[in-house]
């Protein structure tokens, strides 16, 4: 019997730490997979050799199910079109996952289920839409949908990124501007001073802060570090995530575009899962568990009681004051006209659109602000130094 060491997460995202017994690898992963835990990380006790989860990108996933709906549209077995999608993969981490679901189809297991033993590396979304294709008959059909949801869930990421491009050289520009005036222009006009007590109290005040980057630098790194370290371990505490991610959705003026981006993940997500024949219940649940905020997890854990007990899905969301009222209305529509389905795909591509929209926007608040703030920066730094120019050009002019 062989011991295993592990760090997972649990079904709700909280990080767990523990240890497993199991004959062999293959039987801790199953064991894992059983008590519902998705690995990040994992070793036997008597081996260094720690076995890091390989998680497949958005775009590897997209490129794999479509490849996948290609192959059995025109007629490949299962078995065979992972055998081919195995062979392409370039990476050697990605082609050992494959392979061992080649292996595990092979011997019988359904394609969901071989999935499920790496449920760290594939989403646990795409399982359960697997899973359905197979019950439904349908696998080729969900495929094409994977391969068009990651697409896009793709192409809002490369849109996030793109757009945060300048904001971020603008961000870097800022700080080496300020460390500039502060570490080199400063002291010059500082040196101006024959008398450093007769400096106005804006200079002196510019003045420490000027010395202090010289001589006490490494103090502001420590400082810095510590906030951005501390910052991450109380994400690791409920409450205080929550309250953050509470602001992420209430927070004034960004608030309600971050709603539209949400709205468009949820709605994708949804359409999809619903479409596919899954219980309203489980779609609920992984449909929220996509966007990654505890607070909308915990007030879909309230969505969810209340759908079980009778009440409507329209009425249910609306009561979680986390998404616009025109969402909730079509919602509505759906369900009188028991097109759900169909209505909230059309929903998902307006969201979406929207979505984008909705960066750029965030992004648009953001360059001002840099902006404003470097400008205050660069004005205090002059009108700190100009009874320096003054004086030094007054005693010029006398001479």
């Amino acid at each position: 019997m062989k011991s295993y060491s592990y760090i997972a997460r649990d079904a709700k995202g909280k990080e767990v730490k523990g240890k497993a017994n199991a004959e062999t690898e293959q039987e801790f992963l199953q064991k894992m997979k059983e008590r519902g835990l998705y690995l990040k990380d994992y070793k036997e006790d008597d081996s260094d050799n720690s076995k890091s989860i390989y998680k497949f990108e958005m775009t590897e996933l997209a490129f794999c199910c479509r490849q996948l709906s290609a192959m059995l549209t025109s007629g490949l077995t299962l078995v065979k079109a992972i055998d081919i999608l195995t062979k392409e993969q370039e990476n050697e981490k990605a082609k050992a996952i494959w392979q061992d679901v080649y292996e595990n189809v092979q011997k019988g297991e359904s394609f969901s289920s071989a999935m499920e033993l790496h449920a760290g590396s594939f989403p646990d979304f795409l399982i359960s839409m697997i899973s359905a294709g197979e019950s439904s008959g349908s696998l080729d059909v969900i495929m094409v949908r994977m391969a068009d949801y990651y697409a896009k869930q793709n192409k809002l990421k490369n849109t996030v990124k793109s757009a945060m491009t300048y904001p971020m050289i603008l961000a870097v520009l800022c700080v080496v501007i300020v460390i500039f005036l502060f570490t080199f222009i400063m002291p010059t006009f500082i040196g101006m001073y024959e008398d450093p007590s007769t400096m106005p109290a804006l200079t002196k005040m510019l003045a420490a802060i000027s010395d202090f980057l010289k001589t006490k630098w490494y103090i502001l790194v420590v400082i810095v570090v510590g906030l951005f370290f501390g910052f991450r371990y109380a994400m690791k505490v409920p409450d205080f995530r929550l309250k953050i991610d509470r602001l992420i959705i209430k927070g004034p003026g960004f608030g309600p575009l971050v709603t539209k981006i949400y709205t468009g993940r949820f709605s994708r997500t949804l359409s999809s899962l619903y479409s596919s024949g899954i219980p309203m219940v489980e779609c609920l649940e992984k449909a929220s568990s996509v966007l990654g905020n505890s607070y909308v997890d915990q007030k879909f854990e309230e969505v969810i009681d209340e759908v079980k007990q009778g009440s409507t899905l329209s009425d249910a969301i609306t009561r979680t004051e986390i998404f616009e009222g025109m969402f909730c209305s079509i919602i509505y529509v759906g369900e009188e006209s028991g097109a759900l389905d169909s209505i909230l795909e059309k929903t998902s591509d307006y969201y979406e659109e929207e979505s984008d929209s909705a960066v750029q926007r965030l992004v648009g608040m953001v360059e001002p602000i840099m902006l404003i703030f470097m400008g205050l920066i660069i004005g205090l730094v002059v009108v700190g130094i100009y009874p320096a120019l003054y004086g030094s050009m007054e005693s010029i002019e006398s001479e």
